[in-house]
């Protein structure tokens, strides 16, 4: 069942047409585009690295114990008790909408398809696509065992495909489902899938309340006092999932996602017990090099607490 928790405690974020970062810088436009295209150059990178020992997520979890899994970019798999969580899942070969130009990927996904245990919930934090990828949704609307949960504007694109159910929330909204309550919060982006549906649907970062435990998936997210606001509102997380990278230039990338800098004071202002980087190592989006977000973040910390894992490596949070 949907509910509000409350009263709405984030700020207005749509003007009736389109939704906006709320006193934050907004996303960069086509000129931009053009500028950082003709007066920069991208890092060199590999083409493709081979390191990738993809690994067999049990098909339950005993005890307290919270498992996560790193599949590939913003893809996780959250396990706890008897609830499978699935996080923007990618595992398609380009994250774009068509099979021959686009993003590439440059590694394997960390789970292979068929071993991937029941999914109870997707978590789609906006309608990109490196983390809405319509071939894996309805491969998992084919196993007849997911929800779908989406932000504001979103559901209607996955009802197109004949994927569901599907549930929409919008910032400082929340579903109770049998094992969890999933709250929408704010995060600092943009949308869009074509080129006039610029900023039609919301994007969202997800608290996952379960087992007496919080985490929180960041999501696409620039750096902002919304860290400030979701801490305030839930307290300190068990756990967060916070991207690193797609950050160079930072002139056009800092509106709309965070370098590895940003996420440390993140993890900081969140009061994080744990947090473990994401979208990074699988797709290079921007300037830097596919694997500089991890080198600069390992550069910056080398706290036991701020985890880089690999496709594939599994954490277990206690």
């Amino acid at each position: 069942m949907k509910h509000n928790s409350g009263p709405p405690p984030f700020p207005r974020h749509f003007d009736g047409r389109r939704f906006f970062n709320p006193n934050a810088p907004q996303s960069r436009g086509f000129l931009d585009v053009v500028r950082w295209k003709l007066t920069t150059r991208p890092e060199p990178s590999p083409r493709f690295v081979a390191d990738v020992e993809p690994s067999k997520p049990p098909s339950r979890v005993e005890n307290d114990a919270l498992l996560v899994t790193l599949i590939n970019h913003s893809s996780l798999l959250l396990q706890q008790g008897n609830s499978h969580i699935l996080t923007d899942p990618i595992w398609s070969e380009r994250a774009s909408p068509l099979s021959s130009i686009g993003p590439r990927r440059r590694r394997q996904p960390g789970v292979r398809w068929e071993d991937l245990p029941r999914i109870d919930t997707v978590l789609l934090s906006h309608n990109h696509y490196d983390h809405l990828d319509l071939a894996t949704l309805r491969r998992l609307a084919e196993r007849g065992q997911s929800q779908f949960i989406v932000p504001a504007g979103v559901a209607g694109l996955l009802r197109s495909q004949n994927i569901g159910p599907v549930h929409e929330l919008d910032w400082g909204e929340s579903l109770s489902l049998a094992s969890a309550t999933i709250h929408s919060v704010p995060a600092l982006h943009f949308s869009a899938r074509g080129i006039f549906d610029r900023n039609r649907t919301l994007w969202c970062g997800y608290v996952i309340e379960a087992a007496d435990r919080f985490v929180y998936f960041a999501g696409d997210t620039a750096f902002g006092n919304h860290f400030h606001a979701i801490r305030e509102r839930f307290g300190s997380p068990r756990l967060a999932l916070l991207p690193i990278g797609a950050y160079e230039p930072r002139w056009f990338m800092s509106p709309v996602h965070m370098g590895p800098d940003d996420a440390l004071r993140a993890h900081q202002i969140l009061g994080a017990e744990m947090s473990i980087a994401i979208h990074h190592g699988t797709f290079q989006l921007a300037d830097e090099s596919l694997d500089t977000p991890r080198e600069e973040l390992l550069s910056l910390t080398r706290d036991e607490h701020f985890l880089v894992l690999g496709n594939g490596e599994t954490a277990n949070i206690s």
